[in-house]
């Protein structure tokens, strides 16, 4: 990760992307508090007893955080402090152009849904102001992506022959499309983001402001710390917690990377390893329930499966997935030879318990509202008040007047960069509505793939990992479940299971070179070469590329009987660690090549879907196993 000179910028690390934020004199700063204070208690409103036409609720949340993002994102990164008054202009305008919508809908609606100029011009700088700051947010791919989409659906689709041909639509309907209907910009990915997600990162903020973060940090210490390789395995425990309340895998690596990897590497792990497991971890964090990042809300939304189901179904892969970076870095302690932290440096888990234990409160009353069937929105609020309230528990966490309005505050500034990249992919998602480019898409992948389901499972991770290199998590999902999901569900793949594995796949770009944002956060931290962590943490995070077969080949989404996702989940995490086994030639002893390959063979038999070859596999793997004891007993009892 580049290191930023520039002492007038900071790293964002909120959002799912490392952009350079400006550093705002006094009178700004004051301005974005205040506004991210307002910003935060209209979502609560709306989202519980305010009323408001979706699409108006939608283009004040576009308002809102477009004014925020201008005001801390600034146009030159070298030089943020020169186009400041250009940006300050940016910022009003681009309030006004989602009041425009606000205050002449119901006109339009008057006139039979006929657009005037003003109208027009509304909708265009609406569209301008949208692709800019999230340039300056995202970095140029989905600006790109939607310039090329708008062009195609104006102009260069008639260029194109057969499948893709287009004969184009007006600038006047496409205007119309993208402001003021439910299929643009203020349209289903808005409502996600101006819901859900907007909620679901306040609940996160609040949490982190109460000292949730350092609670779950010292209690990963205190239950891992004493097993070998004790700051590797906190590492992986502790994002996952983590993960479950930020829902982002940068933030997640730098935040407890900060003080997992100087630990990791004080116990003796390299830095590469040490920087790769966080970033594994922290990439699996997105996938842990119940926040699980923004995708999780837009796959409820769009399937409507409910978000509880989708929560519930996720908690067992989202365990095997952690459990096998687990199974590398304990592999890889015993390899070196490495001993537990020190008695001295581990806190009792009763002492840690007995300070943080209000923690669990708020996650208690989140799931809680879940499951007796509230909606995500207003059981995040009542997790959000929950946080206030279990916070005065505790007199060292107490939430007084100003920690909420900087929980409000910084909630809000965590949303700009996530709800920008929502908003704009609106663009892309409204385009390929319009077009019918996702039907193309899908015959396309089925023609290539001659109906096989399991090559076009390879080709969407292909495809994601292509997408993953300048898109976020959250729009490489959204992209590929419009252009993909439909090529699975062809084939006779659940709609859920469908789903699941590309929401799975889009994260692989975290952790997958040669562009993966939390391996070179994590390798900034450890000082390593970023690319060759990239590398090992592709090797560590190989759950992620694995575990999505089983959500189509065999029960393991509870998409059969309850006996037989038992049989999955045991067999394919003792596949997981024969696997794990064979990539780090070593288990009890080091492994010469002959039992690599074995284990390798026994790892494949134990994930295959059939239960003879499972039998098989589990009966070649304690027979490993055994083989291995009796080989170092022989050779104890001859030395």
């Amino acid at each position: 990760m580049s290191q930023v000179e520039n002492k007038k910028t900071q790293e964002d690390l909120s959002g799912e992307v490392i952009t350079v934020q400006r550093e705002l004199s006094n009178t700004l700063e004051k301005v974005v508090y205040f506004v991210g204070i307002i910003t935060s208690l209209f979502h609560l409103w709306v989202n519980t007893v305010g009323i408001m036409p979706e699409i108006q609720r939608n283009a004040l949340h576009y308002s809102f955080l477009l004014f925020l993002g201008y005001l801390l994102y600034p146009m030159s990164k070298k030089h943020p402090e020169k186009t400041l008054k250009i940006d300050i202009i940016l910022a009003v305008l681009s309030f006004l152009v989602g009041v425009y919508l606000v205050l002449f809908e119901n006109a339009l609606h008057a006139r039979n849904e006929v657009p005037i100029l003003p109208d027009l011009i509304a909708a265009a700088i609406a569209i301008v102001l949208l692709i800019e700051i999230t340039r300056r947010t995202s970095g140029l791919v989905i600006p790109i992506l939607a310039a090329f989409f708008l062009g195609y659906a104006l102009y260069f689709g008639k260029y194109f022959s057969g499948l893709w041909n287009f004969p184009g639509v007006n600038i006047q309907r496409l205007l119309y499309r993208m402001y003021f209907a439910p299929d643009g910009i203020f349209g289903t990915i808005a409502t996600i983001s101006s819901t859900f997600v907007f909620l679901f990162v306040l609940f996160g903020a609040f949490l982190i402001k109460s000292g949730a973060g350092d609670f779950i940090i010292k209690l990963a210490v205190a239950i891992m710390g004493r097993s070998i390789g004790g700051p590797a395995k906190m590492a992986v425990f502790a994002s996952g917690l983590m993960g479950s309340v930020s829902g982002s895998a940068v933030a997640n690596t730098v935040g407890t990377g900060s003080i997992t990897i100087p630990m990791m590497k004080k116990t003796g792990f390299s830095p590469k390893f040490a920087a790769a497991v966080e970033a594994a971890a922290s990439t699996g964090g997105q996938l842990m329930p119940p926040i699980m990042g923004a995708g999780a809300f837009i796959m409820s939304q769009w399937t409507q499966i409910p978000y509880l189901k989708i929560v519930a179904v996720s908690f067992i892969p989202a365990i095997m997935y952690f459990l096998t970076v687990a199974f590398f870095v304990h592999l890889r302690a015993k390899k070196i030879g490495l001993k537990p932290l020190p008695k001295e440096e581990i806190p009792k888990i009763s002492e840690v318990l007995k300070e943080g234990w209000q923690f669990f409160i708020p996650i208690i009353v989140l799931m809680g509202f879940l499951m007796y069937g509230y909606t995500p929105t207003y059981s995040a609020c009542a997790g959000i008040a929950a946080i206030v309230v279990s916070s005065w528990f505790n007199k060292k966490t107490r939430m007084g007047i100003k920690d909420i309005l900087d929980g409000l505050a910084l909630g809000a500034k965590n949303m700009v960069t996530t709800g920008i990249i929502l908003l704009c992919s609106g663009i892309v998602i409204g385009i390929v509505l319009l077009v019918g480019m996702g039907i193309k898409f899908s015959m396309l992948i089925q023609s290539l793939s001659g109906g096989s389901v399991l090559l076009t499972i390879i080709f969407i991770a292909l495809a994601s990992l292509i997408l993953g290199m300048g898109l976020p998590v959250t729009a490489s999902y959204i992209v590929l479940a419009v252009l993909a999901a439909p090529a699975l569900t062809m084939l006779g793949v659940s709609l859920l299971a469908a789903h699941m594995v590309i929401f799975w796949y889009s994260q692989d770009a975290n952790v997958t070179p040669p562009v993966c944002l939390a391996a070179y956060s994590a390798a900034g931290i450890a000082g390593s070469k970023p690319l060759e962590t990239g590398f090992e943490a592709w090797k560590l995070a190989k759950g992620l590329y694995i575990i999505p077969l089983l959500f189509v080949y065999t029960p393991l989404l509870f998409e059969g009987p309850i006996i037989n996702v038992i049989e999955t989940v045991i067999s394919a995490t003792l596949g997981l660690y024969a696997f794990v086994v064979f990539f780090e030639g070593y288990q009890l002893r080091q492994l010469n090549i002959i039992e690599r390959i074995i284990f390798g063979v026994v790892a494949y038999l134990l994930l295959f879907p059939h239960r003879f070859l499972t039998i098989i596999g589990f009966a070649g793997f304690i027979a490993l196993i055994l083989l291995q004891k009796f080989t170092i007993k022989r050779a104890e009892n001859a030395g």
